[in-house]
């Protein structure tokens, strides 16, 4: 019965990386626009082209009215002629009046299938003097289509189509967790009742979550490349993560450095309970009571709250335990590597 229940979360862990992979890469991402140009407008007559990313919002040779587009100054709508839609792109002229309430625009794009497109001060007019629109200039609101998007990932203006990293970094964190999780009770065991096996557990688990520490802060470090400019940035949940991979990095130096000294396990053993509570306080408690860029710290909004929609989750969670379940897999080897190393040398 065991071995059928291996075959099965082993092979069914498989299954669902590779349905992840697939997803991942080829799931369409949601349009959304992306620049303005130009993007500072002087008054009068005035042509703007809408860029945008992810799946095309129009095709060659649309009916222009169909796609709306007007420019938002403070709360009042200034009006718009389309004048060419291409498929991630649309052109149109704006008679920018020498007074408004604002100086910044906001973008809106109305289209038949894609729902509302925005883009946050899309243009400025340094020229104009702070005001309501005139009359003649102000637009009505269009009325709203329903997006007919099919199975697609949602548009994120600041990470675009890097919001794929979420089904590879968050994983391999949330792996790391449960695996070194399941070595600090093995270490427990360890202080409790003085047997090697449990040192052996927690030293399998200690060496499997690592790696997946490290493949969590080469993903995160890629993604804050695309995101905020920069491979690494001080940032609280990043600072705390390497932290984090450095003081378990030391639980093996210290096993190496003991070599065969009988207290190597007790020792090993109170450091990674320390190790694990550390973890707990520097990835879990100190950022979401300190300013972050991290989602989900510090009044950041996590991925949940604004953009983690049915189709995203359709592939997170079972990314969530496809690689929980590798992770778990790997740490079964690592231990019963431990076990044969330990019988072969006990002899």
């Amino acid at each position: 019965m065991n071995g059928a229940w291996n075959w099965i979360w082993k092979g069914g862990g498989i299954v669902l990386l590779a349905y992840v992979i697939l997803r991942g890469f080829s799931t369409p991402l949601q349009p959304g626009l992306v620049t303005a140009a130009p993007s500072q407008l002087k008054l009068g007559m005035q042509t703007v082209t809408l860029t945008a990313a992810g799946q095309p919002f129009g095709k060659e040779g649309a009916s222009l009215s169909e796609f709306t587009v007007v420019l938002r100054a403070g709360d009042q709508l200034l009006k718009t002629e389309t004048q060419e839609v291409q498929p991630h792109g649309i052109t149109v002229a704006v008679n920018v009046p020498g007074v408004l309430p604002s100086r910044a625009l906001d973008a809106f794009v109305f289209t038949p299938s894609a729902g509302t497109l925005f883009l946050g001060n899309a243009c400025f007019v340094e020229e104009a003097a702070k005001g309501d629109i005139p009359t003649s200039y102000v637009a009505n609101k269009p009325d709203e289509s329903t997006p007919q998007l099919g199975f697609s990932f949602p548009f994120q203006p600041n990470i675009i189509e890097s919001i794929r990293n979420l089904l590879w970094h968050v994983p391999m964190w949330f792996s790391m967790f449960f695996i070194m999780g399941l070595g600090f009770v093995a270490s427990l065991g360890q202080l409790r009742t003085g047997k090697v096996m449990w040192d052996l557990r927690a030293e399998a688990a200690v060496r499997t979550g690592l790696l997946f520490g490290l493949l969590g802060l080469a993903t995160g470090s890629l993604w804050a490349r695309w995101t905020w400019g920069a491979w690494w940035v001080s940032d609280p949940q990043l600072n705390g993560a390497l932290v984090t991979v450095l003081l378990y990095s030391g639980y093996l130096i210290l096993r190496s450095a003991m070599g065969d000294d009988d207290r190597v396990g007790r020792l090993a053993a109170v450091y990674n309970v320390f190790a694990f509570v550390m973890l707990v306080i520097l990835l879990m408690v100190l950022p979401r009571y300190t300013e972050s860029l991290h989602p989900g710290k510090d009044g950041n909004p996590g991925f949940n709250k604004y953009d983690l929609d049915n189709s995203l989750r359709a592939v997170f969670y079972p990314a969530v335990i496809g690689w929980g379940s590798l992770c778990y897999w790997m740490y079964t080897l690592r231990l019963r590597m431990n076990r044969i190393a330990y019988s072969l040398l006990s002899r």
